[in-house]
């Protein structure tokens, strides 16, 4: 079965987190335009693919693709990028933590951290 890991990636202590899940989405809100973004990703055992991506705003280095289009107040785009080995989630005590949903259950990313170092996600195969 594969899964999501997730881990410190600065931490000397090694902690890791297994959710039993290929699909997971994450949201934040923009620290500069204050709007909310949303990413939804596929977990594969050669990878992360970005499935489709959601912005309620655009400025500041954060507008929509070319192709994307206006659903309820959000602008959605399937992304062209490439299949990522893992996804580092850097993280600051100066904006909301990154939140992370998994099967319809969203948290704070330092829910499954318990501290400040930036967050490595990707697959792993259940034990």
């Amino acid at each position: 079965m594969i899964g999501l890991c997730l881990a410190a990636a600065l931490s000397a202590v090694s902690t890791r987190v297994m959710l039993a899940d290929d699909s997971f989405s994450l949201r934040w809100h923009h620290s500069i335009e204050k709007v909310e973004w949303q990413e939804d990703w596929r977990v594969t055992p050669d990878g992360l693919d970005l499935m489709e991506a959601r912005v309620k705003g655009s400025g500041a280095g954060m507008e929509p693709a070319d192709d994307a289009r206006l659903v309820d107040g959000w602008y959605v785009w399937r992304p062209h990028t490439p299949r990522l080995s893992r996804l580092i989630l850097a993280r600051s005590g100066v904006v909301a933590d990154h939140r992370l949903c998994v099967g319809g259950d969203c948290r704070p990313v330092s829910d499954y951290s318990g501290g400040p170092d930036a967050i490595v996600l990707e697959p792993c195969h259940a034990p």
